[in-house]
């Protein structure tokens, strides 16, 4: 019983700690000047919901990621991942969001001003369009972020990964970076409503060249950076259980 009720008294204060932290970011993406300046408070924002709330954060491998622009490409396991990945990578990476995020307005306005792109999932038209857009900020030189599985799931596991991070890269000829995230499904899994104080973990994977050989398309890309995430990430693969 004490177990469970400190249990609730660490979630409670924790979506303190985050709807602080989020009346921050929106003030920051409503009045500050410049996008990058945007990025870099909102990061900050992201990073301190997890040092306030007392939530241990472990970065391993950010040599990996390059200097330049670049593709980094994650598992996807809770509503906290996009937070943590904000936090702690650099501000330069625009995340790409699922398009419903566009019909929740000040969350829309937050991600927008900060920097994310969105994606439409479900009607072709919008699809291609976002895709579009993504492929050419790509070649401008945007650096992105994409969680390839679309979405998460309750039972633990990776998924398939949609091509579209992996077009985008092959595309504007960057890198992909391949992270795995793990801790996340304990903190916050899917249908939970308070967080749990567990420890969380960032591995930044070696760089993948999409213009290699052995990349025939972004399929094959895409193939390349899951088994990576898979060799560290104590989780099964739901693809090999379910080919079709």
């Amino acid at each position: 019983m004490l177990r469970r009720c400190l249990d609730a008294m660490f979630g409670m204060y924790a979506w303190v700690v985050f709807g602080v932290c989020v009346a921050f970011s929106l003030l920051v993406a409503a009045i500050v000047p410049g996008r990058e300046r945007r990025r870099r408070l909102v990061a900050g924002a992201a990073r301190a919901t997890f040092v306030l709330s007392g939530v241990t954060v472990r970065v391993r491998g950010l040599e990996n990621l390059p200097p330049g622009h670049c593709v980094v490409v994650a598992n996807h396991a809770s509503y906290v991942d996009g937070i943590l990945l904000k936090g702690y990578l650099p501000p330069r990476f625009s995340f790409v969001i699922k398009g419903e995020m566009r019909d929740i307005p000040i969350v829309h306005f937050l991600l927008r001003r900060a920097g994310s792109m969105f994606v439409e999932r479900f009607e072709s038209a919008g699809s291609s369009r976002d895709a579009r857009q993504i492929v050419k900020a790509a070649q401008g030189g945007e650096s992105f972020g994409f969680f390839p599985e679309g979405t998460f799931m309750e039972r633990a596991g990776l998924g398939r990964f949609h091509a579209g991070a992996f077009m985008a890269a092959i595309k504007g000829g960057m890198p992909v970076v391949p992270i795995a995230i793990s801790g996340t499904r304990r903190l916050m899994p899917s249908g939970r409503k308070l967080p749990r104080r567990v420890a969380l973990g960032i591995d930044i994977l070696p760089t993948i060249a999409p213009d290699a050989p052995e990349f025939a398309d972004s399929r094959t890309l895409a193939e390349a950076a899951r088994q990576r995430i898979l060799g560290v990430l104590d989780e099964p693969d739901l693809v090999e259980k379910n080919p079709d």
